[in-house]
């Protein structure tokens, strides 16, 4: 018994991609670069100048729109990237920062006495005996 019932379908001859010179390149880059966007009059007009069908023209622009929204997105994931890591710098040199005020402020507690209390977010690692006397 056959495994495939129906007859084979004979594979059709891929036309053999016809790839743009650098002339053709250079001239829709050129105007590529002064108009992202392509209306029909000009794509004709750019099909005849170059010796292409039109819709190849329609597909490199639209291929072309791609890759700069690509470029642009890696550019701005590279200034995203160097944000983060300025930022993680800032945070480690803060948090070395907190570490030795965090010393500074033990041995102060240690040298003047119960007038300091530990660090909180409540009274800044200040007392309220200490508070009250600024306010008198």
């Amino acid at each position: 018994m056959d495994q495939f019932p129906y007859p084979a379908i004979p594979k059709q001859q891929t036309k053999e991609k016809k790839r743009l010179s650098e002339e053709q390149v250079r001239i829709l880059e050129w105007n590529f670069n002064f108009n992202k966007k392509l209306d029909p009059d000009h794509k004709s007009r750019l099909a005849f100048e170059l010796g292409i069908p039109p819709r190849q023209v329609a597909i490199w622009y639209q291929n072309k729109r791609a890759r700069d929204k690509i470029q642009g997105l890696e550019m701005e994931h590279k200034g995203v990237q160097m944000q983060l890591e300025s930022v993680l710098i800032d945070n480690s040199r803060l948090r070395k920062e907190v570490e030795m005020l965090k010393v500074e402020l033990t041995r102060a507690q240690g040298a003047t006495g119960p007038t300091f209390t530990s660090f909180n977010s409540s009274n800044f690692g200040v007392s309220s005996r200490v508070q009250d006397s600024f306010y008198d």
